[in-house]
């Protein structure tokens, strides 16, 4: 596959048969998962991909231009691992739920995935599909389209959050030769100082520390909470405001209660129906 490939045209190219022996994108990427795996994104560097395979570091480049563009292969390819999500039966609630809970293995499977952020990532098909889901359980519901997308790019956020917790602690882990327990175990010349901040003696002494909660889980279950909260504030003014931009009804001279604020919001959202 020549270097000089639009980026676009790598990350969506359609598979293909490897060949026996020899190198292949596929192969590629799979190799610099494991390798991102056991070492983490900064000990990733297309030497190491090629030693792990077994080739010259140069023949790797004939397949990906370089290493930001592998790791985004790297990111798509994981990202295939999310199974289907749960049925529109469930609800929104249960189908939000699972998916992020899927999320969360994935990271778990793959921590340096939360790494690799910026506003300029280009998403595979794989990220896609899983977007596309996350939007689906929400469409549909009271919420306008603007709020639908903040509540998934917020409860994203959140995954990939936690997420680099992981990440910091498996590096700090493989730095020391440590692990967490055991560095924060011994930090008493700390701890003998904290005893004249009133807030955190109280939680102490009070067992706020001796079982906490999971941060994911807590976090998580808040996040829906707010979402639900929401959507319940827009079921009691759904006739109240536009379905399409939000913005408050002016009351009906007489017949069927209106829907859409002007003749433009109708037109949006029955063009939007057709092409959805």
């Amino acid at each position: 596959m020549p270097t000089s490939q639009n980026p676009v045209e790598l990350l969506w190219r359609e598979e293909e048969p490897e060949p026996r022996p020899g190198l292949s994108v596929g192969r590629i990427v799979r190799a610099a998962v494991e390798l991102a795996d056991a070492e983490g994104l900064e000990g990733l560097s297309m030497r190491k991909v090629a030693d792990r395979l077994g080739f010259t570091t140069m023949s790797l480049y004939r397949h990906v231009p370089g290493r930001d563009q592998l790791v985004e292969l790297m990111s798509d390819e994981v990202m295939r691992e999310h199974p289907e999500p749960p049925p529109p039966e469930q609800g929104w609630r249960a189908r939000l739920e699972a998916i992020a809970r899927q999320a969360w293995e994935i990271r778990k499977r793959h921590p340096w995935l939360a790494e690799v952020r910026g506003t300029r990532r280009l998403p595979g098909p794989h990220a896609v599909a899983h977007y596309d889901d996350l939007l689906a359980t929400l469409t549909g519901t009271a919420l306008r389209p603007s709020e639908v997308i903040a509540a998934v790019g917020l409860l994203g956020r959140f995954v990939d959050a936690e997420a680099l917790v992981l990440v910091e602690t498996l590096r700090e882990e493989r730095r020391s030769g440590m692990s967490e327990q055991e560095w924060w175990g011994g930090r008493d010349d700390l701890y003998e100082r904290l005893d004249r901040y009133p807030a955190i003696t109280h939680l102490w002494e009070s067992g706020g520390w001796d079982d906490p909660e999971d941060s994911f889980e807590f976090g998580l279950r808040r996040l829906l909470d707010g979402i639900e909260a929401l959507i319940q504030e827009r079921e009691e003014t759904r006739d109240e405001t536009c379905q399409e931009c939000g913005k408050p009804l002016d009351p009906a001279a007489s017949g069927r209660p209106r829907v859409y604020c002007s003749r433009a919001c109708q037109q949006r959202a029955y063009r939007r129906r057709k092409t959805g």
